[in-house]
């Protein structure tokens, strides 16, 4: 059974055929969805799928793009969101200094405040970070000193150090089907590096579809590509690489409910 540890089913290209979208997943593998919640003001398709789906889970959380739209919003209205059943994390948050789509301190604003709501709840936080390594792993570093939280950096694309800097803080790697570019030769050096028993793998959906499905229409079903492009990239056997990644996710996301005869321990 593989797990996408990040997709977004209520997104345009997923969410009008989204029943057939899970089930193509489901016949490729995929036991698990985490249907991941970006704005606010969309928390409630979030709900809406997890309670439709047994397979999929949710999360609650403001993107940084839109830091800038939903400003005001603290820890107390992310942590009440969390008391439903099938939400089991926070996110997705973070810094994105790429796009720059929102003013960096109400980035970090609202970080700090997905922050604090992931140590309340002991739910783990996943973090978008683009061209902000420095500051991210500042605030990650500060933030620890006030408690201990749980996080996975999800579509990782970052440098090496900065991978062994998450992992050193107790963080979780996540590997979308961007490592399986041609052009992606520094991120597949670094996905070798990745500790096995942090290492996550998701698709992002509707986006970065991998090869050989790259400038289509990316799906959940897509992961097991990326699954074993990483298999083959870490010389082990995709069913070990499957039921690592599996038992990981399930480490993390320890609110989510585990499949009958998921596999893994």
């Amino acid at each position: 059974m593989l797990v996408d540890s990040h997709c977004h089913l209520n997104y345009e290209g997923l969410k009008h055929d989204v029943d057939a979208v899970v089930e193509r997943a489901r016949r490729a593998g995929v036991g698990t969805f985490l249907s991941i919640n970006t704005k606010l003001r969309e928390y409630e398709e979030i709900t809406a799928l997890v309670e439709r789906f047994p397979d999929v889970f949710g999360t609650v959380g403001i993107h940084p793009h839109e830091a800038e739209n939903e400003t005001g919003i603290g820890a107390q209205s992310l942590i009440e969101r969390t008391q439903h059943p099938k939400i089991v994390g926070i996110g997705e948050t973070g810094l994105d200094y790429f796009y720059d789509n929102a003013p960096r301190d109400l980035q970090k604003i609202s970080f700090l405040e997905h922050i604090a709501a992931a140590r309340e709840t002991g739910l783990p936080l996943i973090v978008h970070t683009r061209d902000a390594e420095a500051d991210t792993y500042e605030i990650m570093t500060q933030e620890l000193e006030k408690g201990p939280f749980k996080a996975v950096i999800h579509c990782f694309t970052g440098s090496q150090p900065f991978m062994k800097q998450m992992v050193d803080l107790g963080f979780y790697i996540s590997l979308s089907g961007i490592v399986t570019f041609k052009k992606a030769t520094d991120l597949q050096e670094t996905a070798k590096l990745v500790p096995d028993d942090r290492l996550l793998v998701e698709t992002d959906s509707p986006f970065l579809a991998p090869v050989p499905y790259r400038g289509k229409t990316c799906e959940p079903a897509f992961v097991e590509k990326t699954a074993r492009f990483v298999a083959d990239l870490r010389e082990v056997d995709f069913d070990r690489l499957a039921t690592q990644t599996t038992d990981n996710f399930f480490r993390l996301f320890s609110k989510a409910e585990r499949p009958q005869g998921g596999g893994g321990v």
